[in-house]
This record gives structure tokens, C-alpha cells and sequence, in this order.
């Protein structure tokens, strides 16, 4: 098994005003797949959150006044940064969250991409002027929304922070950014990337702290935090939502997935087990995209499920940056009790474990990780607890289905309206279930459908607005109509 980072010995995590600092206190981050202490950063309080919201506000106009060029021009300054150091930053990225080191790099990677797509945007973020109507036209102008807040997820704690950092930084607006508690490490390395690429003092600051409630609390309390951007659980979001009390803030939310792929009888088989596994499986099966419900038609269930467990059969659990892992371990125990639950609760219920099932059992001692096997639970029913929550683990569940009305209708039913997946060759069939599908994305034969050109968000209660895609910047811009007499 590969060696630890360092223990970092100055957690200088804070990035207040324009200077990184250690805080009064700090909080260990430990590698999940060996529980070992991987550094250290500081935990930020209430005082800190508010030191950041004045600085921010202090920096609002200076940034708002730079031009859309200039600001890309830093974005893409920063995107090639982190390119040149993807290899390291994989590295500590998968010691801090688990996943596979190939999986850590794509996410990097991805960041960078995400970047170069934000400032391009900023730059083409522009209002229009209307016919003229009596004695003069109408201009209709594209004004950043002002300081604002990102809370961002431990999942992809690369990607997601990165997304709305671009996006708000190309819109001009000043960003205080609040990582996961327990992937802080690669957020503040990122977040000191982008501000190194020549942002002056206050644009982009950086929260860590293991005291959520009482950051957020503070800054949501305070009238001139104008934004919200937030990736994380349902339960959280709703709650944003409600703290806002008698006071309108814009607030933009990616919550939880419950994610059905749909596998009818024309499919390709062999290449749509293959990205089945795929999507279920990366991250462990912790990511709000992953397959939470497969279907598949009847009349090729037998045959595809076979396609899937001589797939599944082929993956290798393990710490994320040993050679050869493709699937890690879950974020921690709490995670892999919800895990159990669901499976014993669908085999009490009648499904059967094809593949998995269990804790795994690592040989080598140093893992002393929530390891869990991949897992395939076929004659699932709806009635079971895995058909309506959200697992966010490596088990996938097959149900049978025969019609097209019937799988749309239970695809479905559900409140969340994330992600979905279609896999068939008829173009009718899939136009037909891309319309009745009630989610923000849909995959057609396509297992990752997340790329920086396409809007990214859920429906119900996966969440509002979206990042990413022409319509991602919306979410940081207010619209001023201006009616012009001459």
C-alpha cells in the first residue's frame, strides 16, 4: 500500500482578506481507507466566517469593476495550474476521499476543464438592447448578485468546489468557499491555486471548519451574504432554504439523487452493462448521479444480469492509490451502517444477493477503513427501502419490468428528479423517455453525463438552479431592466 502524505505541521487552511492563516484551533484529516491522520487544517469559527463576509463585501466593487477578459484571463491562468499539478493533487485528493487515484486525476482534470468553461462565460455573460419604443430603446443588463457563499460535498470535493468557484468568479462576484469537513485539504490547495493566478484581496476565501452550522449560521444571518450555492444531502438544503426567513437571498441547490437507468430490450447489452457498473460504481456508488434503480426488461433480464456480474466480478477493492483499485472504500462507518440497512432490509423483503453483500475483509491490516463489496440485488421490488431512499453506496438493485408506460411510471416515483438513464437503440423510444423523464439529466447509452458545456442540476427535491452550460453563470448574475428616453 502506497505511503501517506505528510502530516501537514501548519494548517494554514484560512484564507481571509487575502492571507492564509492557521486559526486558533485545527482538526485532524484522516485517510478513510487506513483511518490514519493525514494533515491537519484549521477550524474555522463564526468570527472567521464574518471576517471573510466583510472582506468580501469590502472587495465586491474593485472585482465587479475588473473586466470579463481580465477575470477569464486569471480562470484559465488557474485551470493551467492545476493541470501541471494533477498528479499531485490526485494524490492527495484520493488520500483525503478514497476513490481510486484514476477517478481522483478525471476529477482534476475535469476541474481544470470546468475553469476554462466559466471564463469563457463570464466573458459572454451580456445583456441585450431592446427595439426602441417611443423616445428611446430599452437595455436589459447582466449585474453580479454580490458576495456569496459555496458549501461543497466531500464526494467530489475537487469538481463541485471548482464548478461554482469559476462560475462566480467569471460573473464577478466575491466567494467565500466552505469545503466538506472531510476532504478540507484538496479544497483549500485548489482554492489557492485560483487565488495565486492574481485575484486581489477578498475575491475568493476559504473556510474550513468542523462547525458547519455555526459558519453558515453567521454568514445566512447576515443581509449582505446575497448568495448561495450549496452541494450536499436533501436534509441540509431544505434546510438553506427555510434559514432565509424574511429575507430573499438567492439560493442554488444540488441535493440528493435517486438515480433509475432503464434498460429495454434493443440495447446494446454488452456496452450498457458495462457503463451501468461503471456509473454505480465509481466513488463507491457515492455520488448523487450513481444508479440507485436498475430496470430491465424482462426479456433480456437473465442475459443482461450475467453481463453485469461478470462485470461487477472484475473490480478490485482496495486503497484508492494502490495500483489496480477500482473501488475504495465508503467516507466512513456511518455511511456503510446505511448500507447494510438497505440490503438487509431488501432481502428480508425477498431479493437475492447475486454478487457481494458483505463488509469486505481486507488482508492487509493497515485497511482498517468502511470497505464494502459491490453488489448486485436482483428481484427487487418497490416496496423495499432501497426503491425510496437513497443508498450513496456500491449496491445496485435490478428490478424486471415489461412495458414502457409501466418503467416511466416507476422511474418516476420519487422525490428526487436528479439524474436517469436510457439505454436502448430506438430513436423514438429514447426521445419518448427523455420528455416523460422528470430529471434535470438524462444519460442516453452515455454513463457519465456531466461535462462543463451542459447545465447540471436536478428537479423536486434534487434541487434548484443549475451550474454549468450556458446557464450555470445565471445563478450568480441579476437581471436589471433599464427603459431608455432620449
Amino acid at each position: 500500500m502506497p505511503a501517506s502524505p505528510p502530516v501537514s505541521v501548519a494548517p494554514e487552511s484560512l484564507l481571509l482578506n487575502g492571507r492564509w492563516q492557521r486559526g486558533s484551533a485545527s482538526f485532524d484529516v484522516t485517510d478513510p481507507a487506513t483511518l490514519q491522520v493525514i494533515g491537519q487544517a484549521a477550524d474555522g469559527g463564526r468570527e472567521d466566517a464574518l471576517a471573510a463576509l466583510a472582506a468580501a463585501e469590502a472587495a465586491a466593487d474593485g472585482w465587479r469593476a475588473v473586466s470579463a477578459e481580465d477575470r477569464a484571463g486569471m480562470l484559465r491562468d488557474a485551470a493551467a495550474e492545476i493541470r501541471a499539478h494533477a498528479d499531485r493533487l490526485a494524490v492527495l485528493l484520493t488520500s483525503e476521499n478514497g476513490k481510486p487515484l484514476a477517478e481522483a486525476r478525471a476529477e482534476v482534470m475535469g476541474s481544470a476543464r470546468m475553469l476554462d468553461w466559466a471564463a469563457e462565460e463570464g466573458r459572454r455573460a451580456h445583456g441585450r438592447v431592446t427595439q426602441p419604443a417611443g423616445a428611446g430603446p430599452g437595455l436589459v443588463l447582466k449585474v453580479p448578485v454580490g458576495p456569496a457563499l459555496a458549501i461543497t460535498p466531500w464526494n467530489f470535493p475537487a469538481s463541485m468546489l471548482i464548478r461554482k468557484v469559476g462560475l462566480a468568479l467569471a460573473a464577478g462576484c466575491p466567494l467565500i468557499v466552505k469545503p466538506a469537513e472531510q476532504t478540507p485539504l484538496i479544497g483549500a490547495e485548489l482554492i489557492r491555486i485560483v487565488h495565486a493566478a492574481g485575484l486581489p484581496a477578498g475575491v475568493l476565501q476559504c473556510v474550513t471548519t468542523t462547525r458547519p452550522a455555526e459558519v453558515a449560521g453567521a454568514l445566512l444571518a447576515d443581509p449582505r451574504l446575497r448568495k448561495v450555492s450549496f452541494t450536499g444531502s436533501t436534509e441540509v438544503g431544505l434546510h438553506l432554504i427555510r434559514s432565509t426567513g424574511d429575507r430573499l437571498r438567492r439560493v442554488s441547490l444540488e441535493m440528493g439523487g435517486h438515480a433509475p437507468a432503464i434498460v429495454y430490450d434493443d440495447a446494446d447489452l454488452e456496452s450498457a452493462a458495462a457503463a451501468v457498473v461503471a456509473t454505480k460504481f465509481a466513488g463507491a456508488g457515492q455520488s448523487c448521479i450513481s444508479i440507485n434503480r436498475l430496470y430491465v426488461h424482462r426479456s433480456v433480464h437473465d442475459e443482461f444480469v450475467g453481463l453485469v456480474l461478470d462485470k461487477v466480478a472484475q473490480l478490485r477493492i482496495g486503497h484508492g492509490a494502490a495500483e489496480g483499485t477500482t473501488i475504495g472504500p465508503l467516507i466512513d462507518f456511518d455511511a456503510i451502517d446505511k448500507v447494510e440497512r438497505h440490503v438487509g432490509d431488501a432481502v428480508d423483503r425477498g431479493a437475492v444477493v447475486a454478487a457481494g453483500g458483505r463488509r469486505w475483509a481486507p488482508d492487509d491490516p493497515a485497511l482498517k477503513g468502511a470497505f464494502f463489496e459491490p453488489t448486485v440485488l436482483t428481484g427487487a421490488e418497490d416496496t423495499m427501502l432501497i426503491s425510496s431512499e437513497e443508498t450513496f453506496g456500491p449496491v445496485l438493485p435490478v428490478y424486471a419490468f415489461d412495458g414502457e408506460d409501466e418503467v416511466i411510471q416507476r422511474a418516476n416515483r420519487t422525490d428526487y428528479g436528479l439524474a436517469a438513464y436510457v439505454y436502448s437503440q430506438a430513436l423514438a423510444r429514447v426521445w419518448r423517455n427523455v420528455d416523460r423523464l422528470n430529471f434535470g439529466v438524462v444519460g442516453v447509452n452515455d454513463p457519465f453525463p456531466v461535462r462543463p458545456e451542459l447545465p447540471f442540476g436536478g428537479m423536486k427535491n434534487s434541487g434548484q438552479e443549475r451550474e454549468g452550460g450556458s446557464e450555470g453563470i445565471d445563478a450568480y448574475l441579476d437581471i436589471k431592466s433599464v427603459s431608455v428616453r432620449l
